[in-house]
């Protein structure tokens, strides 16, 4: 029998979310789109006086942040209605329209950095002072970090002109490996199935060796045909990034992309110093995984298929809530009676539809509440971390709008990793104490073993890539096809160790990541899960002061900078120890792995 995908209309409108927060109805948002552009003229005329005085500065900024506001809700609206059915063309009519009114409004205040920026130090220095700019101190010091990096007028002109140029080898790359290339079929025993960008994960998966090494030549030749074009996409990448840190006066290309969080290098070199401390365990682990699997020699298609079989247990919504909420009982009641009802409630639209975005995110804003995507599926085990997961954002977000106005409540990404990660913790070691069987126990470990492996040490080595890449464009080293090649192959023998044979092709992995360009961005997954690790333990082993630290660490929202929200919770990621505790649980949960059956 065929699984036939409903019309969104026939979706229960109990389990759909609740956009009323935003906007009652369609047309109070086309009200305020009206009432958003209306403001632009008015928002231009304070060009050339932001200097007058701190009363006229307070007063610029009020009505900048009032028209930011209704632009949050308006976008956040838009890009929620055609997440559900990117097939209107209502949704998607209206969503272009708010891009237009959206590049006519930041075109309009694109002024205010460079003006504020180009202010003399005593003249900010005493705004600053005043009582009435006091709201906005946090905004405009973060702003006031790029100073030395921020140019003249004339020349931050020239550069925003190249913005649409910047990115040819970004939109070249996914056009390329997204659109162009045509990775064919794969025959299986359901008769043939498409080999694309999506599904080649899930042949990696697939209990069948031949059908996974199959899928894995098939898909990598269809890149092998192009490596070259892939290389010179990622070089000129690498190089415009080296032009952009050069031009702003940073050190190198990773520090100005550790700039904005306030991030040291340190911090970056620690994660990999601590990695490959601990390698010898991601070794032993891939021996172990040999052996589970009853294979000689493990190959590059080994390394993502379940050491389990299926885990056959189905969990309805209503089910998969009355287990996560539970877990996350070291939170206290108002943290979990606030999820419990918002994902009861509408704050998530919960199940798959013609036209609805894949996977699952959560999105925050001010206004509204912190609706959650999902497309939840009983039998799908996965998805049950998957609410714990968004719900941790959602939550993220709830305290972070409640305890902040509105121009320093976004968090960074780097703080947002920790939040959902942590839930997952806690919902792991939950299921782990109460699992019935020896194959569920089995099952649960693997799946930490496998999200601390994808999220940790396979992110570490993406960002050890991006690191050496850089570097070797920064000194002058040709970024060939060949020298990309080698280094990224020297990277893989020394993460996989000697149990792993790779192919002639697997080095081309290195050339068909999209994260890398977006440098020096992955290794906030890694910094991210090691966080939330050291402060589930802290939080699972302590007692209301733990609790409350890490509440608070939630409650900052984008006041602090990340490393000095964290420190908020109880944890320093300016030491290597959060990563080093990481490795002892990853060891632990192998050693565990290797005691079951």
């Amino acid at each position: 029998m065929s699984h036939t995908i409903p019309k969104r209309e026939e979706i229960n409108e109990a389990y759909t979310w609740d956009l009323g927060g935003l906007f009652p109805s369609s047309r109070d948002w086309e009200e305020s789109l009206k009432e958003f552009t209306g403001q632009i003229k008015e928002i231009e005329s304070f060009k050339g006086s932001l200097g007058d005085s701190a009363e006229h500065l307070a007063r610029v900024l009020e009505t900048l942040i009032q028209h930011e506001k209704l632009g949050e809700r308006l976008g956040s609206y838009a890009y929620l209605r055609t997440s559900e059915d990117g097939g209107s063309d209502e949704h998607q009519a209206r969503f272009a329209r708010f891009m237009r009114a959206a590049t006519e409004s930041d075109s309009a205040m694109s002024y205010f950095r460079p003006e504020i920026l180009a202010l003399p130090d005593t003249v900010m220095e005493g705004f600053l002072q005043d009582p009435g700019v006091a709201e906005y101190r946090v905004m405009l010091v973060k702003m006031l970090r790029f100073k030395p990096h921020t140019l003249g007028e004339k020349e931050e002109r020239l550069l925003s002109m190249q913005s649409e140029a910047n990115q040819t080898a970004s939109k070249s790359f996914k056009a390329l490996t997204d659109v162009d290339l045509d990775f064919g079929e794969i025959e299986t025993e359901e008769g043939p199935k498409p080999l694309t960008q999506s599904t080649f994960s899930a042949f990696l998966m697939d209990p069948d060796r031949n059908l996974r090494e199959k899928a894995y030549r098939q898909f990598y030749g269809h890149y092998q045909a192009h490596e070259n074009t892939l290389a010179a996409l990622y070089s000129g990448s690498v190089h415009l990034d080296i032009y952009r840190a050069k031009v702003r006066n940073y050190p190198s290309s990773r520090a100005a992309a550790l700039f904005p969080d306030k991030v040291d290098e340190e911090v970056y070199d620690n994660l990999i110093a601590v990695i490959h401390e601990n390698l010898p365990v991601l070794h032993r682990y891939y021996s172990l995984r040999s052996k589970k699997l009853g294979i000689d020699t493990l190959r590059h298609w080994d390394v993502y298929v379940p050491l389990t079989p299926k885990i056959r247990v189905r969990h309805s919504y209503e089910e998969a809530v009355e287990t996560i909420i539970p877990a996350l009982a070291p939170l206290g009641d108002e943290y979990c009676d606030t999820l419990k009802q918002g994902l009861l409630g509408r704050w998530v639209d919960r199940y798959e539809n013609k036209g609805k975005r894949s996977g699952a995110f959560s999105a925050g804003s001010y206004h509204g509440e912190p609706y959650i995507l999902m497309n939840y599926k009983d039998d799908v085990f996965r998805d049950v971390f998957t609410l714990a997961h968004e719900g941790g954002h959602s939550m993220h977000s709830w305290y972070s709008v409640r305890n902040n106005p509105f121009q320093h409540y976004d968090y960074t990404i780097f703080e947002a990793e920790v939040a959902s990660t942590f839930n997952e913790q806690l919902l792991g070691k939950y299921l782990i104490d109460r699992a019935e069987s020896e194959e569920m126990k089995s099952y649960l470990v693997g799946k930490q073993i496998d999200e601390i492996v994808a999220t940790i040490f396979r992110q570490t080595m993406f960002a050890e890539f991006e690191h050496l890449v850089h570097k070797m464009g920064e000194e002058g080293t040709p970024l060939t096809l060949e020298s990309l090649r080698s280094t990224y192959r020297r990277l893989m023998e020394e993460y996989f160790g000697s149990e792993m044979k790779l192919e002639e092709v697997s080095d081309l992995e290195g050339l068909r990541i999209p994260h890398f360009y977006r440098a020096f961005y992955v290794y906030k997954y890694a910094t991210g899960l090691s966080a939330a690790i050291a402060l589930a333990d802290r939080v699972l082993s302590g007692g209301d002061r733990e609790r409350e630290d890490y509440l608070s660490f939630l409650k900052s929202g984008g006041s602090r900078y990340p490393l000095e929200s964290l420190q908020l919770a109880g944890v320093d990621m300016s030491s290597p120890d959060p990563v080093r505790n990481a490795m002892k649980r990853f060891e632990g949960l192998v050693d565990k792995l290797g005691e079951l059956q």
